[in-house]
């Protein structure tokens, strides 16, 4: 076991991560050496797959603020958002948008030479910009350039994390394999950022990308971290059929309409005034009622219902201009022109709302109460609350960058003053890892892993999708907890040295387990319908039992789960519009 010493390891290569290792290069100085492990190439690192823009206030003048951004955003996220987390992304998301174009990012302008702002789901007024429909590409490389400029920061790539250690609460090193040589490293540390994205693998219909399975909220909660709202998983209206691929809310945004079978827009039944750019949980509930209306088209090669998104009558200029990988991805997938066909689309599992349980400034948290020292979550894998039950398109975006910069500076600070953590200690830790995987390695027999994420993607696909009933919840509960059983006897074939993928997924796969049994457990127990979790026999929303965070730790082989209030600034609950 190799023994490298940082005083920060950011965990997670996407603009989170990078962001985070910039501003933390900065604030100190370059004095600080900082590692950034990414399980893949840096930058092939999801965030290259964010499409339809970064929302932010840019022009005052045109009727925009950051009160209307913040209110879109809270009214958005059905009331479970931390107002106060909402006021800081607002306020701070221009000036990140600005950063970006500082290190190359190529926005959209106008003639006037004006950043442009698309018009996206939930939002009053236009105000996501863009780079075409590639706007996670050209930040994550804009970023990847940039990092590579600072002498004292390290990339790790396709190094795979498999513990976070913690030492008497604090974070203490990071224990990974180099998947070129399976030789295993410990990286200690007196400052750790996780960054490493969602958990929407846990579906077998998802936009995300293979990698996308949560490793980093997995870990985090098995050293002892607490997660938040981990029931609330977002489905995309647009994923296209069959492969689940994303189809940008930049579509609708830049004028598409959504069609049934009919060929009626009948999204004028649900959200009148914003039609197809209602937020996402609203349209995929809409679409999803008509299709149990018998006003779905059925995919004959996959058995899946689906409604229209229908761009024909768009200017094919435009389309080239705003879209053009959608019409890139819809040709070469189905062979359709979508300025002259319309395009099939269903409900997708697209982001994941909860994360690793984190206070305002992205530091976790041990439980509802107490902090982890020395670690923060930024992105994706962090719930610090800005998006509740349901979060608006390209808040996302806003969200990684306006605590990528917090994050970086908070880690900073913490590892200039960091006490060093027990050597002894933390090597034991290491060496007990190590001893795992080598156990790992070495059975000859068990459970195969890719049955394990097969049924697993079965069983979330068919009950805990956009719909939920109590029923299958609790089959999937049972289900899930089978399945956790299987992964303590789960077996690697390939015993090889040289990128040990067998070896990846097997501990990928088993990490959405344990992620998926949050998941239901935390849906079970909250008896409304909020944002993107709908339960069918409790349809309403119910503020006075329910308007709380979930928050679960992990207790040996269970869960135990608690909740703490929503932080209300200015605005009250009142009911859902569009």
């Amino acid at each position: 076991m190799e023994i490298l010493r940082y005083d920060i390891a950011i965990l997670g290569s996407g603009i989170g991560g990078f962001t985070s290792a910039i501003h933390a290069s900065h604030h100190s100085g370059s004095k600080l050496r900082i590692a950034v492990i990414s399980k893949l190439h840096a930058m092939r690192s999801h965030s290259v797959s964010a499409e339809g823009g970064i929302s932010g206030v840019l022009y005052h003048g045109k009727g925009d603020s950051e009160d209307l951004h913040a209110y879109d955003t809270v009214k958005g996220s059905d009331y479970l958002a931390d107002q106060n987390a909402v006021e800081l992304l607002v306020k701070n998301a221009p000036k990140e948008i600005k950063f970006f174009e500082h290190i190359g990012v190529p926005w959209n302008r106008g003639d006037d030479a004006t950043i442009r702002q698309r018009a996206f789901g939930g939002m009053s007024i236009p105000r996501t910009v863009f780079a075409a429909d590639k706007t996670g590409f050209f930040m994550m490389r804009a970023l990847y350039d940039y990092t590579l400029q600072l002498k004292n920061v390290d990339i790790f790539h396709e190094n795979f994390a498999t513990a976070i250690i913690m030492n008497k609460g604090r974070a203490a090193g990071i224990f990974m394999i180099d998947l070129a040589t399976s030789e295993m490293k410990l990286i200690e540390a007196s400052s750790i950022i996780i960054a490493t994205g969602g958990f929407a693998k846990v579906y077998g219909f998802t936009t995300t990308s293979h990698s996308t399975t949560g490793d980093g909220i997995a870990l985090a909660y098995k050293a002892g971290l607490s997660l938040k709202d981990m029931e609330f998983v977002q489905f995309h209206p647009t994923g296209l059929i069959p492969s689940g691929i994303l189809i940008t809310e930049a579509a609708r945004g830049e004028g598409g309409y959504l069609r049934n079978s009919d060929g009626r827009r009948f999204m004028e039944d649900y959200a009148k005034s914003h039609m197809e750019l209602a937020p996402r949980d609203i349209i995929s509930r809409a679409r999803m009622t008509e299709i149990a209306k018998g006003k779905g088209v059925l995919h004959g090669e996959s058995g899946l219902e689906h409604v229209w998104l229908d761009l024909r009558h768009l200017d094919k200029a435009k389309i080239d201009e705003r879209l053009p990988m959608i019409k890139d991805i819809t040709i070469k997938m189905l062979g359709i022109d979508p300025s002259k066909e319309q395009i099939p689309v269903r409900p997708v599992a697209h982001f994941t709302m909860g994360g690793i349980n984190t206070d305002i400034n992205g530091h976790a948290m041990l439980n509802g109460k107490k902090h982890a020292d020395g670690i923060w979550a930024v992105g994706e894998c962090g719930c610090v609350s800005v998006h509740g039950a349901n979060r608006l398109g390209s808040n996302s975006l806003s969200q990684c960058a306006v605590w990528g910069r917090i994050v970086g500076i908070e880690a900073a600070k913490y590892a200039v003053s960091a006490r060093k953590a027990d050597k002894k200690a933390l090597h034991m830790q290491a060496e007990e890892e190590e001893l795992r995987i080598g156990e790992l390695l070495d059975r000859k027999t068990g459970s195969d892993p890719y049955k394990i994420r097969k049924e697993l993607n079965s069983v979330m696909d068919s009950n805990v999708y956009v719909y939920r009933k109590t029923s299958e919840l609790k089959r999937a509960q049972a289900a899930v907890a089978r399945l956790r059983k299987e992964c303590e006897s789960i077996v690697v074939n390939d015993k090889g040295s040289v990128f040990n993928t067998n070896l990846r997924d097997a501990l990928e796969i088993c990490n959405l387990v344990e992620l998926a049994g949050v998941v239901v457990d935390g849906a079970i127990r909250r008896k409304e319908s909020r944002g993107a979790h709908a339960m069918v026999e409790y349809p309403k929303r119910n503020d006075k039992e329910w308007m709380k965070h979930t928050i679960a730790v992990k207790k040996g082989k269970g869960i135990s789960i608690s909740y703490s209030p929503v932080k209300i600034t200015k605005w009250q609950p009142e009911e859902r519009k569009y």
